[in-house]
């Protein structure tokens, strides 16, 4: 984590225990219909006191970086930090057990009713619900962001309508964008010495 990290209380990280990551993971997964990372944020940082602002932007930051799904990658990162391999273990376990559960039935029953109309409705607004939590998310990362680069602001705010063009415009492959723009951005940033 980064020197601009404040840390967790030590009460918070004793309450990490193996069967805490479970249930919170677990909740998370039961709580997170339409977006995940919205709710992951609110668990871990606010509710649960595992990871401040700083450490959930890094982590997360890293974890989109990496290659699978991002909350998954984030549970195997909070559970490592807390408590190794058990952990990610318990933290996955926990994430994946309702939700893998809950799309297997309702896949069963969306297969016989997949071509009602008020069926299809219904997921047009679930998936335009979805889009709204990921706006939320995005706009309180990027408020955790600019408090952080304030002397740069103008750098992380180039980078990020850089990556925005690139990925979401021009419709670049992600590997080498994302992997082009992690070199620049921390090029950027990097301390200059006086």
């Amino acid at each position: 984590m980064s020197a601009h990290s404040s840390t967790i209380d030590e009460a918070s990280t004793a309450d990490a225990s193996l069967g805490a990551l479970f249930l919170g993971f677990l909740t998370l997964g039961l709580m997170s219909f339409g977006g995940t990372l919205p709710v992951a944020r609110r668990i871990m940082v606010d509710e649960r006191r595992w990871l401040t602002d700083d450490e959930f932007t890094e982590i997360l930051g890293l974890c989109q970086f990496l290659p699978g799904g991002n909350i998954m990658n984030t549970a195997v990162a909070v559970g490592h930090r807390f408590r190794g391999a058990a952990g990610s273990a318990a933290a996955l376990l926990g994430l994946m057990a309702a939700p893998t559960a809950i799309v297997i039935g309702l896949d069963t029953i969306y297969d016989q009713f997949s071509d009602v109309l008020a069926v299809q409705h219904v997921f047009a607004g679930l998936a335009a619900g979805a889009a709204g939590l990921l706006v939320a998310m995005a706009g309180s990362m990027a408020k955790t962001l600019w408090q952080r680069a304030r002397s740069r602001l103008w750098l992380t705010a180039g980078v990020t309508l850089v990556c925005f063009v690139a990925i979401a415009l021009l419709r670049l492959p992600l590997l080498p964008t994302m992997v082009s723009l992690a070199i620049l951005s921390t090029a950027l940033h990097w301390p200059r010495k006086s």
